[in-house]
C-alpha cells in the first residue's frame, strides 16, 4: 500500500471519539504489512514498533475525529474527508515515513494512533505517557509541511448549573436563565481585565460560551451552561478555578473538567534543528507556530520532558469544518521531511 492509499483508507473509516475501534484495527493491519510489530494496546490505541534499540522516538498522532465532515473523495489534487487534516493526515505521514526509513540501529521507533484526543479525556495519550520514556517525540497535528508547532494553550471546561423554585414569569424575581447570563458576563469582564495590555491570542485568556439551556424539573427552574477557556502559559488552571469560584455569588454549582496546562517546547533542540534543516532541504522556509488549541503535547510534554514538537501536513483552519481537506502534494512532502528528520536525529545521537 502506498502513502496516498493509506491516508485514503484511513479517512474513509469513520472514527469519532469513543468509536475508533474499526479504524484502529485497520491501521494495525496496514502497519503489520509494512513491517511494524503492530498491536492494539490496553487503551485502544493503534501502536506500531520498528527496531529494538535502547533509544526511542515516539511519533504520537491521533486516530479519532470529531463527527461529520465532507464525503471522502479526491478532487483537484486534494483529499477531502473528516480527519484528512485533523489528524489522520499527520498520522499516515508518520507511518509511511517510519516505514520508509526502516529499522535504525540502536533505536526503537514507535508510532501511536491515539484514541480520544478530540475528547476532554485524552485517554490514549494519558495511557502512553506512562508506557514510554522517549528521547524525542513528534506530535501529529497539522502545522503545514513547512512549519512546526512549539506550543499549545491550556484548557479548562466549566459546567454551570443553577436552580430555583418555579415562579410566574410576571413575578418580581429574576428568571433562572438570568443568573447564568450574569455569571457569564462576570466571566467575560474578568477575561477582559486579565487580557489588558496583552498582545496575541496565544497570551490571552479566551472564554467561550459553548452551551446553555433552561428547563423545568418538577417544582424547580434549572439553567445549565458550559463554558470553555483557552489558557495562556502564565495562567495555571488551578488559579483560574479559584477565580471562577469567587465570581459565583449566586451559588450556582460549578463542575470543572478537561483541565490541561499550556505547554511550550524549547526551539533550541536537536529535533527542532533537524526539522528546520529538512524543511529547507525540501525547498521550504521553515516557521515556528504557537497554537490556541490543545493537543496531546499538553499531556505527554510535561511527563516526558524530552525534545518535542508537533508537525503534520494540512491547514489547521480546516480542522472540524465541512470543507476539511489536505493537498496530496503537501502530504507527500511532509513524509519527505519526516524521513529526513528521523535519519538526522538518529545519526550519532
Amino acid at each position: 500500500m502506498d502513502a496516498v492509499e493509506l491516508l485514503h483508507g484511513l479517512v474513509t473509516i469513520p472514527s469519532p471519539s469513543g468509536e475508533e475501534a474499526e479504524a484502529v484495527n485497520w491501521l494495525v493491519g496496514q502497519m503489520r504489512e509494512l513491517g511494524f510489530q503492530a498491536y492494539v494496546d490496553e487503551a485502544g490505541n493503534a501502536v506500531g514498533v520498528l527496531g529494538e534499540g535502547p533509544r526511542q522516538i515516539v511519533l504520537l498522532g491521533h486516530i479519532d475525529t470529531v463527527p461529520g465532515g465532507p464525503r471522502p473523495e479526491f478532487r483537484d489534487g486534494r483529499l477531502y474527508g473528516r480527519g484528512a487534516v485533523d489528524a489522520k493526515g499527520p498520522l499516515a505521514a508518520f507511518v509511511m515515513a517510519a516505514s520508509d526509513v526502516g529499522e535504525l540501529p540502536g533505536w526503537q521507533v514507535v508510532v501511536v494512533g491515539a484514541v480520544e484526543e478530540e475528547a476532554a479525556t485524552s485517554k490514549g495519550a494519558r495511557h502512553v505517557a506512562g508506557q514510554y520514556r522517549p528521547d524525542f517525540c513528534i506530535i501529529g497535528e497539522p502545522s503545514g509541511w513547512d512549519a512546526v508547532t512549539l506550543g499549545y494553550k491550556g484548557r479548562l471546561l466549566l459546567d454551570y448549573e443553577c436552580r430555583q423554585p418555579t415562579a410566574h414569569t410576571a413575578g418580581p424575581g429574576r428568571a433562572v436563565a438570568e443568573h447564568a447570563v450574569n455569571y457569564w458576563n462576570a466571566v467575560v469582564a474578568y477575561a477582559n481585565c486579565f487580557n489588558e495590555g496583552r498582545e496575541g491570542a496565544f497570551y490571552q485568556l479566551q472564554p467561550s460560551l459553548r452551551h446553555i439551556e433552561t428547563r423545568r424539573e418538577g417544582d424547580e427552574d434549572v439553567v445549565r451552561a458550559t463554558f470553555g477557556f483557552r489558557l495562556p502559559p502564565d495562567l495555571p488552571p488551578g488559579t483560574l478555578k479559584r477565580d471562577l469560584q469567587a465570581l459565583n455569588p449566586n451559588g450556582g454549582r460549578l463542575a470543572f473538567r478537561g483541565c490541561e496546562p499550556a505547554f511550550v517546547a524549547d526551539r533550541r533542540t536537536p529535533l527542532a534543528r533537524a526539522f528546520l534543516h529538512a524543511i529547507r532541504q525540501a525547498g521550504g522556509k521553515p516557521r515556528f507556530k504557537l497554537k490556541t488549541g490543545t493537543s496531546d503535547m499538553n499531556v505527554v510534554g510535561p511527563v516526558w520532558r524530552c525534545p518535542i514538537l508537533a508537525y503534520g501536513p494540512g491547514d489547521s483552519r480546516l480542522d472540524h469544518t465541512p470543507d476539511e481537506h489536505v493537498e496530496v502534494e503537501e502530504y507527500l512532502r511532509s513524509i519527505e521531511v519526516l524521513r529526513a528528520v528521523l535519519l538526522s536525529v538518529t545519526d550519532g545521537q
